[in-house]
């Protein structure tokens, strides 16, 4: 994908494993197939032998994790965290499982999502005598539960997760149990697992199969588990509400081969591409996609208008993060390292260019630059997403409103800034028909708030987009 240089990135993926021998080494494996949802650093905190012991590093799964580094993570539990900088931003600080030591045990934590009052919170936390380590807004849930006076260590969960609001998917292990919680209206993907006998639980199902597991089903909103040598406990800390789980999921985050809600992702994106063909049809001679995300849209594009899908764009998977930097110039550099058009394809040819979003435009115009350069003869642009118009409160860095490009531009003046000879966006409507979801119904099904700017829980003034802060 072409996150950051696009500018939208999810925060994280998340992965956790209860009663395997080789629970580090799984964990590993289930963080590398969740690698697209986050690059920046990664981490594996492990259960044994009544301590938690742990190692996280910044960058890739693969260069944080080296064959020798497994020697010290012997246990039957862990859990693991692929981070993207959004609150609070990057640093090694920030890098998860975040591990927490006191006299009365030890704790270590992992976090999908964005907590909108963590600011109110934190304030909070700090008049009181707390002290924080990280720039996370999930240190402050581990507070939330010291400073909890339940009699149990459940209990103390339950008051704390009342007290945080937004996005959330966590995983909590202590030297007895894992403990997954998912918020109330379950923006963030979660399911659960099993391995035999262990139970697993991952941001998305691909991390299952990767590792011979099997679906069991989907994380409740406003559930918590409690995974332990008993087996597994369910209870609820917050009455569950209509689910809204986020839109880009299934538009650009989550990978194809996983269920997300019990919708299969290639599978919404190829019906998303056949919706667009009806909403929006083009007169053309190819259709092709953006690499990673617009393939399977793409080719339901094509199957669904009857031009020949081919293969217009080739990502180089080789491009190292360090080379992309928040500057345009740099971003537009970046798009020809990240992009380059298969000339003997597009010469001469019409082209219908079809991605899943448009966030601040300089993504979209340089690849519509390039496949003109090409030869292209015509370039028409269309979007599996909707105009994003608003900013994301709940883990996904979408810029401030004043950078995102529909917020102040119609379609028109975006089909002219990008250089495209026609541009289309699927509608509201189109979206939840095509992925599966119920119609006309305010946050039923999936979170809209980026096309809308009706978010389904309370923003208040100190609540932060989530921005990405390098």
């Amino acid at each position: 994908m072409l996150a950051e240089i696009k500018g939208l990135n999810e925060e994280c993926g998340i992965f956790g494993i209860w009663g395997h021998e080789d629970a580090a080494r799984l964990t590993y494996y289930g963080l590398h197939s969740l690698q697209h949802r986050g690059q920046e650093g990664a981490g594996i905190v492990v259960a044994s032998g009544g301590n938690l012991f742990g190692h996280k590093g910044l960058g890739l799964v693969t260069e944080v994790f080296q064959s020798d580094t497994f020697d010290a993570l012997h246990g039957s539990a862990a859990i693991g965290h692929v981070r993207y900088s959004t609150a609070g931003g990057g640093g090694y600080e920030n890098v998860q499982p975040l591990l927490f030591r006191s006299q009365t045990g030890s704790m270590a934590l992992a976090h999908n999502g964005n907590l909108t009052n963590a600011i109110d919170l934190k304030l909070s936390l700090e008049a009181q005598g707390s002290i924080f380590q990280t720039t996370s807004d999930t240190e402050v849930f581990a507070h939330l539960i010291r400073r909890s006076q339940a009699p149990t260590f459940v209990g103390q969960m339950k008051e704390a997760l009342s007290q945080i609001e937004g996005a959330f998917a966590f995983l909590l292990l202590t030297e007895t149990a894992l403990y997954v919680a998912l918020d109330p209206h379950g923006f963030r993907p979660l399911s659960l697992g099993r391995l035999g006998s262990a139970y697993v639980v991952a941001s998305e199902t691909c991390a299952f199969d990767v590792i011979g597991a099997t679906y069991e089903r989907e994380v409740a909103p406003g559930e918590l588990l409690i995974i332990s040598g008993e087996g597994v406990r369910s209870e609820r800390f917050a009455p569950e509400q209509p689910r809204s789980i986020c839109s880009m999921e299934y538009i650009y985050f989550a990978r194809p081969d996983s269920h997300v809600d019990g919708i299969n992702i290639h599978t919404a994106r190829k019906n998303l591409g056949k919706q667009l063909a009806l909403e929006a049809p083009a007169e053309a001679d190819i259709v092709t996609g953006v690499p990673d995300s617009s393939i399977s849209v793409a080719i339901g594009y094509a199957e669904a208008s009857g031009i020949p899908y081919e293969l217009g764009l080739i990502k180089n998977r080789y491009v190292g993060r360090t080379f992309i930097q928040p500057s345009q110039a740099l971003r537009e550099q970046g798009v020809k390292m990240k992009l380059s058009p298969v000339r003997g394809v597009v010469a001469g040819k019409r082209v219908v260019m079809v991605d899943d979003s448009i966030v601040r435009g300089t993504t979209s115009r340089r690849i519509v630059t390039m496949l003109r350069e090409a030869g292209a003869l015509e370039v028409h642009v269309r979007i599996s997403a909707p105009p994003i118009t608003h900013p994301c409160f709940y883990g996904i860095d979408t810029s401030s409103k004043e950078e995102l490009i529909a917020a102040k531009h119609t379609v028109e003046d975006i089909c002219r800034l990008i250089g495209a000879d026609s541009l289309a966006f699927i509608s509201q409507e189109g979206l939840l028909s095509a992925i599966g979801r119920p119609e006309g119904i305010p946050h039923r099904g999936q979170c809209l708030a980026c096309f809308t700017g009706q978010y389904p829980t309370r923003v208040n003034q100190t609540t932060r987009p989530c921005m990405t802060v390098k």
